[in-house]
């Protein structure tokens, strides 16, 4: 059976201000989420990896000086170890069949540094295309996803074969400003 959640005084106050377990999970889960998913790409991973890291934050409890912190540095490491763990993993979400091998071709003699930049810029890239509405999202997908040619996404869109090209390339450039703002360049 677990025991009582440690209660520890905050830091830098006069008054007792007691922090928990509880009180950090109820306040820290929904932004851990959404932090994991935008490095996996995966709902259901990020729940996992989430909840492995408050089960391990419970479990070290008297050891962490700072809990927030180390719970998004934790969530971060392991989304990371899930991604490498995992690169020949063929997702299935939403009709659509994204390759995590293809997406996430280091080079075995990169260095660590290089490989974190590259892990981030693909962790971007997916978060960016999840904020593209519905449409422009599902010609991305079609397009760079599921390799298919502008005549048949046309088929399956409903347009023409030269607004699919049009469209896509404006997208495009507007991925790559986002990405840039993020600090990620054809390097990365």
């Amino acid at each position: 059976m677990l025991e009582p959640t440690p209660r520890v005084n905050g830091f830098g106050t006069t008054g007792v201000s007691e922090l928990t377990l509880q009180s950090l999970f109820d306040s820290e889960e929904t932004p851990l989420l959404h932090y994991a998913f935008s490095i996996v790409g995966r709902r259901a991973v990020a729940e996992e990896i989430v909840q492995e890291v408050f089960l391990q934050l419970h479990a070290h409890w008297d050891d962490v000086d700072s809990p927030k912190a180390w719970l998004y540095r934790s969530v971060r490491n392991r989304a990371f170890k899930h991604i490498r763990d995992n690169r020949r993993e063929v997702f299935n979400e939403d009709n659509s069949h994204l390759q995590c091998s293809a997406q996430l071709s280091v080079a075995e003699e990169d260095s660590p540094e290089a490989s974190l930049v590259h892990m981030e810029a693909i962790a971007a890239v997916r978060q960016i295309i999840e904020e593209l509405e519905e449409p422009d999202r599902q010609l991305v997908k079609l397009k760079y996803f599921t390799d298919l040619r502008y005549r048949d996404i046309s088929t399956q869109t409903g347009l023409t074969i030269g607004n699919v090209g049009y469209r896509l390339h404006h997208i495009l450039k507007e991925l790559a400003a986002k990405l840039r703002k993020l600090g990620f360049d054809e390097k990365s």
